[in-house]
C-alpha cells in the first residue's frame, strides 16, 4: 500500500510539472482545460473589428515565421479558429483573457494592447507545442490575466558599444514576447553620442567616434529617420520607447562635439559636465530636447541626473558658475545642479513631457506629477525612502539584482561584481518588494521595475544575449506576476521550455542550469588583455 501512494504521489507531481502552463510570465489566473486543440491551414483567424486588424495580421505573421503555418484573416469562419474580440467589460489596458478549447481559441480584452498581450502568451503555447504534418497540437487554458506593475522595462547602453538596428528590433520582439513594455534607450553618455539632431550635426558625426575600448572608433549613430523605425517598430508591439540624453554630467562625448559648452571634468572623467554658468548652454540643450521630443512618441525623456560630483570640480572657479551662485543665491555645488536640472526640466514639461531621473534627483524637488524616479544605488536605501516619502512615482532598478551586465556565476571572466556578489537567475527571481520594507502608504507609488544592460564589458551581439538571457524572463515575472503566484520550481521548468526557443531562434544564451553548456563569449581582444 505505501509503495502504491508512493508511486501515485511520483505520478501526480509528474503530471503536475507536465501539466504546468509554460507561458513566460506566468499567468495570475490559469486553469487546465481537457482536450487538445489542433491548428491547421484550414484554421482561421477571425477579426471583425478595425481597431484589432493590426493584431489579428501581427498573430498571422508571427505564427507563419514561427512554426511555417500559413493562416488566413478573415470575418467568419465554419471551422476551428483563433477569434480576437474587444469586449468593455474586462477590466484594464493590459488584461486579457485567453480561452484556449478544442474546439478554437478565444483572445478577449478591452483594449488592443490587451488583445496583443494574450496573441504572445497564445504564440508562446503555439511555439512550444508539438508540429506534425503541418498541424500544431496545443494543451488547452483558461487565462484570465493582467499585470503587476504598469511599468516593465529594459535599458540598452549604446554609448559605451553600439549594436545597431537589427539588435534592437531583436530586443523589442523578445520584450513583446515576455509583455515587457518600455525600452529605455541610453543614447548619450561619456564615450559617444549615438543620436542625430539635425540643428548641432557634430553631436553624430564627432561626438559618435569612438566606444569605451577604442577612443577612435568610426562614428557609429542612429539617423532620424532610424529612430523613426524604432519608434514605430515599438509601438507595433506597444512598447514606449524612453530616450537618455544626460545632463549635466556623462557630457564627454558631446563636449568633444561642442566643447563651447563644456563645463569641465576631472582626471577620470574629462570634459564631464555641461557648463550651468552660460545660458547658451541651456538654449543649446533646449533645442536638443524639442528635436528629440519631435522622434520619440512615449511623452517622455530621461535626462539621467546622476554622478555628476565626478566631474563638476571646475565648477568652483569658473566665472559663470561663480555668478549664477551668486544671482541665485546658490550654496553649493548641489545646489547649482539642482538649479539644472529644474531648468531643463521645464524645457521639457513645456513639451508636455514627462522628465525622468536617476534617483540623485530625488533631491531636487521637481513637480511630483511630471516625474519619475529610478532608484538604482542599492546601497543607498535611504534615497529610496526620500523619493517615496517627497510623493515620486518610482521605478525599481537597483545594481543588485537588476544590473545585467554584472557575471552570472562565479565561473564568467569578464563583467561586473559589487564587493564580490553575482546576480544568478534564481537570485533576480527571488526579488520582492517586501525586502525593500516599503510601507504600505507608498506601495502605490511602486510603479514597476526595470533591469539595465550596460555595456562597458559587452562588445558583441553574443555577449548581450548571453547577458540578457535567459534574465530577460526572471524580469517579466517579477514585472508580470504576482508574489504568491510565483514558484522557483514551477520557474525552472519554464526556464528550461524557454531555453529549446532560444535554441531554435540562434540565440547564444547562458543555460544556468549547466553552465558549461555555452561558453562565456569573449573577444580576442578581451581575452588578450584577461591574460596580459
Amino acid at each position: 500500500m505505501k509503495g502504491l501512494l508512493i508511486f501515485a504521489c511520483f505520478f501526480w507531481n509528474g503530471y503536475a510539472i507536465a501539466q504546468q502552463c509554460p507561458i513566460v510570465p506566468f499567468p495570475n489566473d490559469v486553469k487546465t482545460i481537457n482536450g487538445k486543440l489542433t491548428l491547421t491551414v484550414n484554421t482561421q483567424i477571425i477579426c471583425d473589428d478595425d481597431r484589432i486588424n493590426e493584431q489579428a495580421i501581427y498573430l498571422q505573421q508571427q505564427i507563419l515565421k514561427t512554426t511555417g503555418l500559413t493562416l488566413s484573416v478573415g470575418a467568419k469562419s465554419t471551422n476551428s479558429a483563433i477569434t480576437l474580440k474587444l469586449e468593455n467589460s474586462i477590466e484594464g489596458a493590459e488584461a486579457y483573457r485567453l480561452d484556449v478549447k478544442p474546439n478554437g481559441v478565444n483572445i478577449t480584452a478591452a483594449t488592443a494592447h490587451g488583445i496583443f498581450n494574450g496573441i504572445n502568451s497564445l504564440l508562446q503555447l503555439i511555439r512550444l507545442s508539438v508540429v506534425k504534418n503541418n498541424n500544431i497540437s496545443i494543451t488547452c487554458w483558461s487565462i484570465k490575466d493582467s499585470p503587476r506593475f504598469a511599468w516593465r522595462g529594459l535599458l540598452l547602453d549604446e554609448s559605451r558599444h553600439y549594436f545597431g538596428m537589427e539588435m534592437v528590433k531583436e530586443l523589442l520582439d523578445w520584450m513583446a514576447f515576455y509583455k515587457l513594455n518600455k525600452f529605455h534607450w541610453h543614447l548619450t553618455d561619456e564615450p559617444a553620442w549615438r543620436l542625430e539632431i539635425k540643428a548641432y550635426p557634430k553631436l553624430a558625426l564627432t561626438g559618435g567616434i569612438g566606444n569605451f575600448d577604442d577612443p577612435k572608433a568610426p562614428s557609429q549613430y542612429y539617423t532620424q529617420e532610424q529612430i523613426k523605425d524604432v519608434v514605430a517598430y515599438a509601438a507595433d508591439r506597444f512598447i514606449d520607447v524612453i530616450p537618455e540624453i544626460d545632463m549635466p554630467g556623462h557630457a564627454s562625448a558631446a563636449n568633444k562635439a561642442y566643447p563651447v559648452f563644456s563645463g569641465g571634468g576631472s582626471t577620470k572623467h574629462p570634459e564631464f559636465t555641461f557648463n550651468p554658468g552660460l545660458d547658451s548652454t541651456y538654449s543649446y540643450l533646449g533645442r536638443i530636447l524639442r528635436e528629440t521630443d519631435v522622434l520619440f512618441q512615449s511623452q517622455m525623456v530621461h535626462l539621467g541626473g546622476d554622478e555628476v560630483s565626478f566631474g563638476n570640480e571646475k565648477w568652483r572657479t569658473d566665472p559663470g558658475v561663480v555668478k549664477l551662485m551668486q544671482d541665485q543665491h546658490l550654496a553649493d555645488l548641489t545646489a547649482v545642479e539642482h538649479y539644472f536640472t529644474a531648468r531643463m526640466a521645464d524645457t521639457l514639461f513645456q513639451l508636455n513631457n514627462k522628465v525622468l531621473l536617476w534617483d540623485e534627483a530625488a533631491d531636487a524637488d521637481l513637480p511630483r506629477d511630471k516625474t519619475l524616479i529610478f532608484w538604482w544605488r542599492h546601497d543607498h536605501p535611504e534615497q529610496l525612502k526620500k523619493a517615496l516619502d517627497k510623493g515620486y512615482f518610482t521605478i525599481l532598478c537597483p545594481r543588485l539584482p537588476f544590473y545585467f551586465d554584472f557575471m552570472q556565476d562565479s565561473t564568467q571572466r569578464l563583467g561586473r561584481k559589487w564587493k564580490g556578489a553575482i546576480v544568478t537567475l534564481d537570485k533576480l527571481y527571488a526579488f520582492n518588494l517586501n525586502d525593500l520594507q516599503v510601507s504600505n502608504e507608498h506601495r502605490h507609488q511602486i510603479i514597476g521595475v526595470q533591469a539595465g544592460i550596460w555595456t562597458e564589458f559587452i562588445t558583441t551581439k553574443e555577449k548581450l544575449e548571453y547577458m540578457l538571457f535567459p534574465r530577460i524572463t526572471a524580469l517579466a515575472e517579477i514585472g508580470w506576476t504576482l508574489d504568491e503566484k510565483k514558484s522557483i520550481t514551477g520557474f525552472h521548468q519554464r526556464v528550461l521550455d524557454q531555453l529549446k526557443l532560444y535554441r531554435k531562434d540562434g540565440i547564444y544564451y547562458y543555460n544556468p542550469f549547466k553552465p558549461q553548456q555555452t561558453p562565456e563569449p569573449l573577444t580576442a581582444r578581451q581575452v588578450a588583455n584577461l591574460s596580459e
